[in-house]
């Protein structure tokens, strides 16, 4: 058996393979860095649908029907904001995320948007994630039963306290008794709903929550809603907001004023039933906002009617909070700080010029 001797390589092919090989590592870098830099308004315009996360269920906020249709205010967000994103607010997949699944969701890219009664808090907003305009300014609240015969927090010394673990309502109630010199025995629940099963099974004395949550839960999930009270005290800020993961600051901004512009839209006194009339408007802020004036878009990465769809598919901001939690729904909610500026609330939209 002869054995073939082995040749050494042409001269210059060590060379061109090395070429090749650099060749293919650097298109392969830049393939990888060019999907990895596609902004999050590309990729959703790539896969025609906006990702937002939601609260698994919460009436007034974010709730599905039989036909698997979801509602609410928090619901009504990602539709404005498909509207002006996508052209149509009925291009959203819904995300239903627990309390301890919600930030994950959106970091990890499992969604575009969180839109899911999430308080803006310091150490959220320093961890990856940028905060759009508050939605709904909230705070935390007590329910007891109407039988315990308790008409204020300061009674509560001692009391069973049913909490979602895993939020800023479990530190909110520690802090509260702790500076009210009271004792209290928390019976802290993963899933919401086994608190709220827990609570109306008299489990505990008292369930703590955000106060929309806790109208919210009276309404739907109460055998007999006037049976349980919402004390008057509010121990705690929680400003709601929906979320965007840092680092594109173009989806924030396109988050940031859709809002806004639903904002400016009640202020203005466009609704969805007249947004078209009020192109007519001799209003330069109207104009400017409802695209009659071009401009405004191409700041954002999109088309001038980018405000007119989502007030046209969603009304303005009064008509989403009246609509979803307001004195007409079983939450009635009053606007309080939640109405506009010039009514006595916090509600405020930077100027859109």
């Amino acid at each position: 058996m002869t054995l073939r001797r082995l040749l050494p390589p042409r001269p210059g092919a060590t060379l061109r393979l090395a070429a090749v090989a650099l060749a293919l590592a650097a298109g392969l870098t830049a393939a990888g860095g060019a999907s990895a830099q596609q902004s999050t308004l590309d990729q959703i315009k790539q896969r025609g649908v906006l990702r937002c996360g939601v609260n698994t269920g919460l009436a007034g906020f974010s709730t599905p029907d039989s036909q698997g249709r979801w509602t609410g205010l928090d619901v009504d967000v990602c539709k404005a904001i498909a509207a002006a994103a996508l052209g149509d607010a009925g291009k959203v997949h819904y995300a239903p995320l627990s309390a301890q699944q919600r930030l994950t969701a959106l970091q990890s890219g499992e969604v575009d948007i969180l839109s899911r009664n999430t308080t803006w808090s310091l150490s959220r907003d320093t961890q990856g994630m940028n905060f759009g305009p508050v939605v709904y300014y909230d705070g935390q609240g007590f329910m007891v039963p109407k039988a315990l015969g308790v008409t204020s927090a300061k009674q509560l010394d001692g009391a069973t306290v049913c909490v979602q673990t895993g939020t800023t309502t479990e530190l909110n109630l520690a802090d509260y008794f702790a500076a009210n010199r009271m004792s209290f025995k928390p019976v802290v629940i993963e899933s919401f709903d086994e608190v709220v099963a827990a609570f109306f099974s008299g489990r505990c004395d008292v369930f703590t929550t955000d106060g929309s949550q806790l109208a919210s839960v009276r309404a739907v999930s109460a055998a007999a809603p006037d049976d349980y009270v919402i004390l008057p005290e509010i121990i705690s800020k929680e400003p709601l907001a929906p979320v965007v993961r840092h680092g594109d600051d173009q989806w924030f901004d396109i988050v940031k004023w859709t809002v806004y512009a639903l904002l400016e839209a009640e202020e203005k006194g466009i609704t969805a039933a007249n947004v078209d009339e009020k192109k007519k408007s001799a209003d330069p802020t109207v104009q400017r906002l409802l695209g009659v004036q071009p401009g405004m878009g191409q700041s954002l990465g999109l088309d001038d009617a980018w405000a007119y769809r989502a007030i046209k598919a969603v009304g303005n901001y009064g008509e989403v909070f009246e609509r979803n939690v307001g004195k007409a729904t079983p939450l009635r909610l009053e606007r309080g700080l939640n109405a506009l500026w010039t009514n006595g609330g916090l509600m405020y939209a930077p100027p859109v010029r």
